[in-house]
């Protein structure tokens, strides 16, 4: 058995697997509030005549909580979430969680985000302010005041540290367990004005590219090692003319 072929074919298929998760790292380093997606792998064990032979799994995909860099826009619209939370939107079957805070305010006053999804409050409930009334003032805790009156809260939501992360479409994630509205603002909480940027590290992202590039051309010329011996032991114990 080849063993040698199957081993660099299995690195081949995670390679590329790293290889798309890293491209689209790379293409979402200016997305505000974007959470990099990072790839972890696991040996295979299989049994093999001589002994155990060590496989590459086609990796699994998590999405990375670290936080991004915090800048200043000063649009009255714009929140950066500070802590371990989530901003949420409502979704097609529910809702669903972001840290991109460019919200915007339509003509009948109502919160969205850039896709036009309505942000929602603490209780799941859609935003609705007063066009008329002014830019809002949006505090530590969500209070959304219009003059001098209290409009509503944006809500900021946590995730079980169990849940797995998964991506919703629309700069969004949806989470395997149920979120939970944040009650605590001592160590979370959103400034208004500003905006937090992608966690994504641009030299980290094409330090891996340049290696992921490199193991896959030395898995490939393993797999042309491991062809060329066998043909040429087949060439070898064939039937002699």
């Amino acid at each position: 058995m080849q063993n040698s072929l199957y081993v660099a074919l299995s690195s081949q298929i995670a390679l590329e697997k790293r290889l798309n998760t890293t491209a689209q790292n790379v293409a979402n380093m200016a997305t505000a509030g974007y959470r990099s997606e990072e790839t972890k792998f696991s040996a295979l064990m299989a049994q093999a005549s001589r002994g155990a032979v060590a496989f590459v799994g086609s990796g699994d995909t998590y999405i990375s909580r670290t936080s991004g860099q915090i800048a200043r826009t000063d649009s009255p619209l714009d929140v950066a979430v500070q802590g371990d939370a989530w901003l949420s939107v409502g979704g097609p079957d529910g809702p669903v969680y972001t840290r991109d805070g460019r919200i915007t305010m339509d003509a009948s006053g109502r919160l969205t985000n850039l896709a036009g999804q309505p942000v929602l409050d603490p209780g799941g409930a859609p935003l609705l302010l007063d066009p008329q009334a002014g830019p809002p003032v949006i505090g530590r805790d969500g209070s959304v005041v219009q003059g001098v009156n209290q409009v509503g809260a944006i809500g900021l939501f946590t995730f079980d540290p169990k849940a797995a992360i998964r991506r919703a479409g629309s700069n969004t994630v949806s989470p395997s367990l149920p979120a939970r509205p944040v009650q605590d603002f001592s160590r979370i909480g959103m400034v208004q004005g500003h905006l937090e940027g992608s966690n994504v590290n641009p030299i980290l992202e094409m330090t891996k590219l340049i290696t992921i590039q490199r193991a896959f051309e030395s898995a490939a010329n393993s797999t042309a090692q491991s062809e060329n011996s066998l043909q040429d032991a087949i060439k070898s114990l064939g039937p002699q003319g």
